[in-house]
């Protein structure tokens, strides 16, 4: 399996499970967790086109996730390297490319077969941040653990990274970003993730070399 096709599958899974995990992190009581996660699955049992999908994306996902500590993370010591506008630009196509492959990824999600169970979130290593655990059960398969690490911001639960069966999201685009950032330097990541997101725009699969 390639990486792209792995970091494919994470985010198919993760995209059961993340809206409960929201909800779980700003302490809400189990009934709202198990109210959101049925309310976003109705969405995509009604709504599986693409159009539908994006926008479940932009107003569920995205608004609980810290794109820049993200992208800070899966560059790695690169990023210190980085201009401000490089940072800049390497931030806004890895946004792009997440959202755009996480869109892709919800089409496979089975709203109909699936279900999450919430599990007691553990806090880590800095007090504002949590490890929110939660499982995948979809029937005829194996469930999947998921865990969210997130961080209390300003402007709330903010998620920087996901680990599906404890490897983690960040790490596997860790691996991809070097290989780029060594043929090419920084602008050849940024170039690369470009044209990535110009593929997925044309309707090109994720995951596919």
């Amino acid at each position: 399996m390639t990486t792209r096709t792995h970091i494919r599958n994470m985010l198919a899974i993760t995209a059961m499970s993340f809206f409960g995990a929201v909800s779980a992190a700003g302490m809400a009581p189990a009934v709202q967790v198990k109210a959101t996660t049925e309310e976003v699955l109705a969405v995509i049992a009604a709504n599986n086109d693409r159009q539908a999908l994006n926008e479940l994306a932009e107003t569920k996902i995205v608004p609980h996730f810290d794109f820049k500590r993200m992208t800070q993370l899966a560059v790695g010591r690169t990023w210190s390297q980085a201009t401000p506008q490089q940072q800049q630009a390497l931030v806004r196509e890895f946004r792009r490319l997440l959202v755009r492959t996480y869109t892709n990824a919800l089409a496979s999600v089975r709203p109909d077969k699936s279900s999450v169970e919430m599990l007691p979130t553990r806090p880590l290593a800095s007090e504002d941040e949590v490890m929110v655990k939660t499982r995948v059960v979809e029937s005829g398969r194996k469930p999947v653990s998921i865990d969210y690490h997130m961080e209390n911001t300003p402007e709330g639960w903010k998620v920087f990274d996901v680990t599906v069966e404890s490897i983690s999201l960040v790490s596997n685009y860790r691996q991809s970003f070097k290989t780029q950032v060594e043929q090419g330097g920084i602008d050849g990541l940024i170039r690369a993730l470009g044209e990535k997101n110009r593929t997925l725009r044309g309707g090109g699969a994720p995951g596919r070399n």
